[in-house]
């Protein structure tokens, strides 16, 4: 079967990969699409993400969905021909973890996790025709959710954790600072909870674009030394840019809350954090998702149109360039998607 995989920095090639068997407890998926994420971009860039370095070739993708075409043993609920997407997450070990973390499974310390290098051996992803999954990883599709759709239910449960992380969001007003893909995602995760005003801001009008179609009831272009909007109560960081921290903080009221939901950089990077503690800021982190990716079928299935963030499609063999279209700022796009296989 043919697989997109990254065997270094700048170094990506359709790859031929022996045909996956179902085993006990497993199924095996004919892959119809795939999203690119930031992390597989890092890969193929940089030849790591964050602190996961390539020591071997991998597969890149962990935003997937297509049907069932095999079951191994012992695996009941599921049916071949089914359309599913997975959760990409695997503990590692019994699972067991501290009471005060307790239902927390993102924060577990050992995850393999679709198209990661973190282990070695690697955990390949999903960008192929076919892959194997444990079936407790298998979330069938609900009605009037098709298997592109089902590629978004991964970047959206991480969007909805992060709107989790806040209690309700009912009548209130937020700021989503960065409306790439996953603050666009953030925005139609705070209108469906109930936010009652959404501004998102970006240096992008392409961003800005998408994220009014998500939902967001203003936009505010921030390039050329444009401001942020002032006294917002609960603002949500989508860039991970740390020279942006200083002014987002400027823009939280006193005693607000930021959900940083972009992942900031690994390595030392300078920023201007003194207003976190002069206004008394509350700063959350907001890690993957515990299985909010069920929560993300079930929102898309009642209605909520994530669609507009879909922005390219591209063939398996056209992968290089899908990521070419994904990093590029001038190309305009979102969430750029991969066809791994025809229906």
């Amino acid at each position: 079967m043919k697989a997109v995989v990254v065997h270094g920095a700048n170094d990506l090639r359709i790859d031929e990969r022996p045909e996956p068997v179902a085993g006990p407890g497993e199924v095996v998926l004919d892959v119809e699409w795939g999203g690119i994420c930031g992390s597989d971009l890092s890969y193929w860039r940089h030849g790591g993400s964050g602190t996961a370095v390539l020591k071997s070739p991998l597969v890149l993708g962990h935003e997937v969905a297509g049907r069932i075409a095999q079951l191994g043993a012992g695996v009941t609920g599921l049916e071949v021909g089914q359309p599913v997407t997975v959760h990409p997450a695997e503990l590692v070990g019994d699972g067991t973890m501290p009471e005060r973390l307790a239902g927390r499974t993102n924060l577990y310390p050992q995850i393999r996790y679709f198209g990661s290098a973190a282990f070695d051996p690697h955990t390949d992803g999903g960008f192929s025709e076919r892959k194997l999954a444990r079936a407790s990883q298998i979330r069938p599709l609900p009605e009037g959710v098709d298997t592109l759709h089902g590629a978004l239910a991964e970047p959206l449960a991480v969007a909805l954790h992060a709107v989790g992380r806040v209690g309700s969001l009912t009548g209130r007003d937020v700021l989503v600072n960065g409306a790439g893909p996953i603050g666009s995602l953030v925005i139609a995760a705070a209108k469906h909870a109930g936010a009652r005003n959404v501004i998102a801001t970006d240096i992008s009008e392409a961003s800005l674009a998408i994220a009014k179609a998500m939902g967001a009831d203003e936009v505010l272009n921030v390039s050329a030394g444009g401001s942020l909007p002032q006294d917002m109560e609960l603002v949500f960081e989508a860039t991970g840019i740390p020279a942006v921290l200083g002014g987002v903080l400027r823009a939280t009221a006193r005693g607000g809350t930021i959900v940083q939901v972009g992942n900031l950089p690994g390595a030392p990077a300078p920023a201007a954090l003194g207003d976190l503690v002069t206004r008394e800021i509350t700063w959350i982190g907001s890690y993957r998702f515990v299985d909010e990716i069920t929560d993300a079928l079930r929102a898309m299935a009642e209605g909520l149109d994530v669609s507009p963030v879909i922005t390219h499609r591209f063939d398996l063999d056209q992968a290089e360039e899908a990521m070419r279209v994904s990093a590029d700022p001038a190309a305009g796009s979102s969430k750029v998607m991969l066809r791994l296989t025809t229906p």
